[in-house]
């Protein structure tokens, strides 16, 4: 492993020194040894103030003693599945060509996979996998409706993505094997795009940094730095993706949402209107008119608007919808009263790996926000639910009562699935 180039970049320390300035006013270090202090190798209160959205991280040991909780045959099984995301990227070196194709594959594709030059991706692991949705954890410092989703990634050698950038921030862990990634961390680096590949790679690219990354090192880059991975041998990467939507995403919903809910009275008038001096213009007072015809139809209410971005954001970019469980001919729904006793004696609700929560202070109470639909409820029971990804008989007992309905309602709205005892055994 090796930095070849942040010394010369101007970008490290003196021995001692430590991120967020010191008494030399040094910039803080682009690389830093996490294993006292894992995953970031500083406070969560320190990367926020000096990394995250503003510079790259190069974190040795983030995960100190890291176990991959996938190998490359799970992968590999998972890119079969119907209903994953995957994809299949292959460089042919001779041309400078690439191909992508989607998934599921079939199986018997594997093996007659070249051995080198190539990447298989797949989206949204941590819906798959629980232990990989595990170490989402460690990125608590976090509002958990920022994070979007966990891509792995199993790279032949020399397998790569080519040189592109993201607009969002990414955390790119390094479980098995190991991979070079150089970026450009200057700034106002060359952004332009290839026009001969269907993927969005960039047309120039020359790197300020380059490191070999090995199991438990793990790379942060803010969006729009542009990166280069390759693999030096078979790898597995995980990459800790964030949702970032853009301000056309923003606006186009909550246009859609304003229009739907738009009284149809509320129009442009003039009532103020004076004898045209020319009909044939649309003059600076009409723009007014326009402007306030617009004010109007957005108002000036917060609660509005925040009950729009809560459930915008909850349902952004989900892959999967959430959906009522689906019963046997013949079967009847669980009652109430039997799901409260299966809880009282072991079970509990284990949360859908696709529903999303989040919540808001309302006033005095709160508003949680699922998949795209508002519930009203206490801060505490908000709070319970949004975080507990499973919900035992303690934690049903402790909550209100306009809870505990939502988290029937809930359930069989499809967000939850109960597992009893006996379903242990």
């Amino acid at each position: 492993m090796h930095n070849s180039k942040a010394a010369a970049s101007g970008s490290t320390r003196s021995p001692g020194s430590k991120p967020g300035g010191d008494s030399l006013n040094l910039p803080p270090p682009i690389e830093v040894d996490a294993s006292t202090k894992p995953p970031l190798g500083m406070s969560p209160a320190d990367f926020l103030r000096d990394y995250w959205q503003k510079k790259p991280l190069l974190i040795r040991n983030a995960f100190p003693d890291l176990q991959s909780p996938m190998d490359p045959d799970d992968l590999a099984g998972l890119a079969c599945e119907e209903g994953a995301l995957s994809r299949l990227i292959r460089h042919d070196r001779s041309d400078d060509s690439w191909s992508v194709s989607h998934g599921p594959f079939p199986e018997e594709m594997f093996p007659s996979l070249p051995g080198a030059d190539w990447t298989l991706l797949v989206q949204d692991v941590d819906k798959w996998d629980v232990d990989v949705a595990a170490l989402i954890r460690h990125f608590a410092f976090l509002p958990r409706w920022r994070i979007d989703d966990v891509m792995v990634s199993f790279a032949a050698p020399g397998g790569s993505v080519g040189a592109h950038v993201d607009q969002y921030d990414v955390f790119l862990l390094q479980a098995v094997g190991h991979r070079r990634w150089q970026i450009d961390a200057r700034d106002n680096p060359p952004l332009a795009y290839r026009d001969d590949v269907e993927l969005r790679l960039l047309r120039e690219f020359d790197p300020s940094h380059d490191w070999v990354l090995g199991p438990g090192d793990m790379l942060y880059l803010p969006p729009g730095v542009p990166h280069h991975g390759v693999a030096e041998d078979a790898c597995l990467t995980f990459s800790f993706g964030m949702r970032a939507p853009s301000s056309a995403e923003l606006l186009g919903d909550l246009v859609d949402t304003l229009t739907a809910e738009a009284d149809d009275a509320l129009r442009y008038h003039d009532p103020d209107l004076a004898p045209a001096a020319d009909p044939g213009e649309i003059d600076a007072a009409a723009m007014a008119r326009v402007v306030r015809a617009l004010d109007a139809l957005r108002g000036d209410r917060p609660e509005q608007l925040a009950e729009w971005f809560g459930n915008f954001i909850t349902r952004y970019r989900s892959a999967v919808e959430v959906i009522p469980p689906q019963l046997e001919e013949g079967e009847q729904p669980r009652s109430r009263i039997e799901i409260e006793w299966d809880l009282q004696h072991g079970g509990r609700l284990q949360r859908h790996p696709y529903s999303r929560m989040s919540w808001r202070r309302a006033g005095p109470a709160a508003v949680l926000h699922a998949n795209g639909e508002s519930h009203p409820l206490s801060i505490d029971d908000a709070t319970l639910l949004a975080n507990a990804d499973v919900v035992d008989g303690g934690d049903y007992a402790s909550l209100g009562e306009q809870g505990r309905d939502c988290l029937i309602e809930l359930m069989d709205a499809g967000h939850y699935h109960l597992i009893t005892e006996e379903d242990d055994e």
